[in-house]
């Protein structure tokens, strides 16, 4: 289970900031040292923590965050299985 990109971002920062990642992306596939692939993941981190992908929530109703466990282990469980 992934977090959305927080949907309030005005579109021209939203924009940038994907770029800046997809940057990040491009980066990491080049990276011939450890520096530099280091480098290119911090870059990847901090967009998407920008982006509200990671790091604090940006949602305000107090609803848990389960992005990164399995579906499976969240209250959604009964519901995606439904779905099959």
């Amino acid at each position: 289970m992934h977090r959305c990109t927080n949907p309030e971002l005005p579109d021209a920062e939203r924009r940038a900031l994907i770029k800046r990642m997809m940057q990040g992306r491009m980066a990491l596939q080049k990276a011939n040292t450890d520096a530099e692939f280091l480098e290119a993941k911090a870059l990847v981190h901090a967009a998407k923590v920008a982006l509200g992908e990671r790091g604090p929530v940006w949602w305000d109703d107090d609803a848990n965050d389960y992005s990164g466990c399995d579906l499976l282990d969240t209250p959604y469980a009964d519901w995606w299985r439904s779905l099959s």
